[in-house]
C-alpha cells in the first residue's frame, strides 16, 4: 500500500486463494483483525477530549502555482488534498495493515475476490453541502485514472479495476480485472471530490481546488507563498471514531519559502508553530537556546520505527552513459558518505541500504530458501551475483585511506566499460568525455554534492551542478529530463501497486510517473506481478525481500542516509497526545492531533 500521511481506507477480510464468503465490516485488515475492534470510540493516540481552536502555522520549502493536487501540470499546493478532500476509508497510525471506515461506513469483499463494494455514510457532505453519492466517487475514480491530465501514479495503482458500478445512490462497486490481495484496501485511498468539481476534465479545470468534504475548507491564497484553511466546524465526520480528538485548530497556514535559510530565520522569528530540521548542520548550530526559549520554543528529538525506503542520486538509465551498470557501479564506489557525515553532518545519520530501509522487508547475506523459490524461475533474466553473491551494501570509505580506494575501484570499472583517459579527462571510444549533470530545485545539499563533484573529477567524470526554480524543476522531472536527482522512494510497512509505479516499465514510459530511474526489466516485471497475490505477511515480506535484492544488483540508486529519528521545533504552548502512534510522520502527526492549550 502506498504510505499516506493523512488518509487512507479499510475492511476485515484478506484475499488468499481460496474463495471466501462475502463479508461486509467496518474496516478491512491485510493478512491480520484490525487492531481496533467494531465500536472503537477513537485511535488510542488521539486525546478524545482535545479542545478546539487556535491557529497553527508551518513552513513549507518551495512555491505553488496550482490548487489542482490532481494535475500532472504545474507545482500544486500541500494542503487542499491533505485537508479538504476525504477519501472512502482512513489508516490508523497504529495499524498499518488495516483501513477504517470515513466516507464509507462499510465495505464487502465479493466471495470470488473479483469486486469490492462500499457503502457510503449517508451523513457525508461536500463542502457546498450536497450529498457524498455514489456517482461522486465513480467520477473521481475514472477522473484520476483516465484523464490525459491527471498524474499517471494513480493509473497504475489501480490498474487491476476493470469497472466501476453504482447500483444506488449510496453504494459503489469496482470490479476487478484479477484477484489482486490488496486492491480492496487501496481503493480505499481513493480521494473522492465533487464531481462538479472539473465537469470538462482536469486540465479545463485549470488551477482551482477540487469540491470537498474534508475538515477544513481552503479560504485565502497569496500567490504562491501562502495558503490558509479554515476549520469545518459543521464537519460532517467530526464524531466518527476515526476523527474523534483530530484537527483541532481552527486555522492552518502554509507559508511557503524558496530559500531554506529564510526557514530558519523564520523559525528564530516566531513565525511558525511547528518546523522539522532535517539538515543535521542547521539542526546543531542554526537554533541558538536563548532565541529559542524567548520565542518559546522547544527543540526535540523523537524517535519512529517507520519504513524509511531509500533516498538517494538515482541515476537515470534513460540516458546513454547511465545505461551501463559498470558506469553506475562507478558512481556508488565515488560516494563518501562516511566523509560526509562526519564532516558536514555531525554523524548524525545511516546509511541508506535498501528500498525497504528499517525494516524486517530489506534483504540481506545470500537469498534464503523463499527468496529463492521466487527468483530460481527467473534465473536466466537475472545476473548470477544475485544467487551467488550476498546482497550489495553502500561501500564504505577505508578510515585511514579515505575514498581513494574506492576511486581506484570505480577507475578499474570505467575502464573495463570501454572508457579511455586522454589528458586526465576520461572519453568513450567516439572521444567524448563523460559529463553528466545533477538537477536539484534546492540548495540544501550543495556541499554534499559538490564533495562528490570533487571526487568524480579525481577519476575524470565531469559532474555539473545546476540548481533550478520548483516549476521547471517539477517539468523536467515528469519529462525524466535530467542525468541525477535526489529522490526517495518512500514505503510504507505494506508495500504493494506503488512498486509498479516506481520499477514498472509502463511507468517508465509514462511522463509524470515515480519511475526516476527508468527501470524496465522482464524479471523486476514478474516480481512486481507478486504484489498482487499473497496470502499472508511471510509471503508478501518474501516479495518485497526478492525485489530489494534484484534491484539493488542493479545500482539505479547511489544510496544517501536516514535517521531513526525526527527533529522537530513547536511551540510550548502546543497540547501534545501522551504519544505518537507507532508509525507516522511528525509533521502529519502534529496537525491531525495536536491542539492549543
Amino acid at each position: 500500500m502506498k504510505p499516506s500521511a493523512v488518509s487512507a481506507f479499510c475492511a476485515a477480510v484478506l484475499l488468499s486463494s481460496a474463495v471466501r464468503p462475502a463479508v461486509a465490516g467496518y474496516a478491512a485488515g491485510l493478512g491480520q483483525p484490525p487492531l481496533y475492534a467494531e465500536g472503537f470510540k477513537h485511535f488510542g493516540y488521539v486525546n478524545p477530549n482535545a479542545p478546539k481552536g487556535g491557529s497553527f502555522t508551518l513552513p513549507v520549502q518551495g512555491s505553488f502555482d496550482t490548487l489542482n493536487p490532481f494535475t500532472l501540470k504545474g507545482s500544486a499546493e500541500s494542503g487542499v488534498a491533505m485537508l479538504t478532500v476525504d477519501t472512502l476509508m482512513t489508516e490508523g497510525g497504529d495499524d498499518p495493515f488495516a483501513m477504517y471506515g470515513l466516507l464509507a461506513q462499510d465495505i464487502s469483499l465479493a466471495s470470488d475476490g473479483l469486486s469490492v463494494t462500499f457503502r457510503l455514510n449517508p451523513k457525508a457532505r461536500f463542502h457546498n453541502g450536497d450529498p457524498v453519492l455514489a456517482e461522486d466517487v465513480a467520477a473521481s475514480f475514472k477522473l484520476l485514472t483516465q484523464d490525459k491530465a491527471a498524474q499517471p501514479r494513480w493509473k497504475f495503482y489501480w490498474s487491476d479495476v476493470a469497472a466501476v458500478e453504482t447500483p444506488d445512490n449510496r453504494t459503489v462497486r469496482f470490479r476487478f480485472k484479477k484477484r489482486n490481495a490488496e486492491l480492496h484496501m487501496i481503493l480505499g485511498q481513493l480521494p473522492v471530490f465533487s464531481r462538479k468539481s472539473y465537469p470538462q476534465g482536469l486540465e479545463k479545470g485549470g488551477n482551482t481546488a477540487p469540491i470537498g468534504s474534508g475538515p477544513y475548507r481552503l479560504v485565502k491564497t497569496d500567490s504562491g507563498r501562502l495558503s490558509e484553511f479554515a476549520r469545518d466546524k459543521n464537519y460532517w465526520a467530526r464524531d466518527l471514531p476515526s476523527r474523534r480528538g483530530m484537527y483541532n485548530f481552527d486555522t492552518v497556514r502554509f507559508r511557503y519559502l524558496r530559500d531554506p535559510t529564510m526557514r530558519i530565520e523564520g523559525v528564530k522569528a516566531g513565525d511558525f508553530d511547528f518546523t522539522q530540521e532535517t539538515a543535521a548542520r542547521s539542526w546543531a548550530r542554526a537554533y541558538p537556546a536563548d532565541i529559542l526559549k524567548k520565542r518559546g520554543l522547544e527543540k526535540a528529538e523523537l524517535p519512529h520505527s517507520n519504513t524509511v525506503g531509500m533516498q538517494g542520486f538515482v541515476l537515470n538509465q534513460r540516458r546513454a552513459a547511465l545505461k551501463d551498470i559498470r558506469v553506475r557501479q562507478a558512481l556508488v564506489l565515488s560516494f563518501d558518505f562516511e566523509n560526509v557525515n562526519s564532516r558536514m553532518m555531525y554523524g548524525a545519520y545511516r546509511r541508506s541500504p535498501s528500498f525497504f530501509t528499517n525494516s524486517e522487508m530489506a534483504a540481506s547475506g545470500l537469498p534464503d530458501a523463499a527468496e529463492l523459490a521466487l527468483l530460481t524461475p527467473l534465473s536466466g533474466r537475472l545476473p548470477a551475483a544475485v544467487f551467488r553473491q550476498p546482497v550489495p551494501m553502500p561501500p564504505q570509505s577505508d578510515p585511514a585511506l579515505g575514498i581513494r580506494p574506492n576511486l581506484l575501484k570505480a577507475r578499474s570499472l570505467l575502464l573495463e566499460a570501454g572508457y579511455r583517459y586522454q589528458n586526465g579527462v576520461l572519453t568513450d571510444k567516439q572521444g567524448r568525455p563523460l559529463v553528466l549533470e545533477y538537477l536539484t530545485n534546492s540548495k540544501t545539499f550543495e556541499r554534499v554534492a559538490g564533495k562528490w563533484q570533487r571526487d568524480l573529477a579525481k577519476i575524470g567524470i565531469t559532474l555539473n551542478l545546476r540548481t533550478v526554480d520548483a516549476s521547471l524543476y517539477q517539468k523536467r522531472l515528469a519529462d525524466f529530463d535530467y542525468d541525477i536527482i535526489m529522490a526517495t522512494y518512500s514505503n510504507s510497512q505494506s508495500p504493494g501497486n506503488e512498486q509498479i509505479d516506481y520499477f514498472g516499465c509502463a511507468a517508465a514510459q509514462t511522463k509524470g510517473s515515480g519511475n526516476y530511474a527508468g527501470v524496465c526489466d522482464p524479471a523486476v516485471e514478474q516480481l512486481l506481478k507478486r504484489f498482487e497475490h499473497f496470502s499472508d505477511r511471510r509471503e508478501l515480506v518474501t516479495a518485497a525481500r526478492a525485489l530489494d535484492r534484484v534491484l539493488r544488483h542493479q545500482y539505479i540508486v547511489v544510496p544517501n542516509w536516514y535517521s531513526d529519528r525526527y527533529r522537530i521545533i513547536y511551540r510550548r504552548t502546543l497540547g501534545i497526545p501522551a504519544r505518537p502512534p507507532k508509525y507516522y510522520q511528525a509533521a502529519s502527526w502534529a496537525l491531525q492531533t495536536w491542539w492549543v492549550k
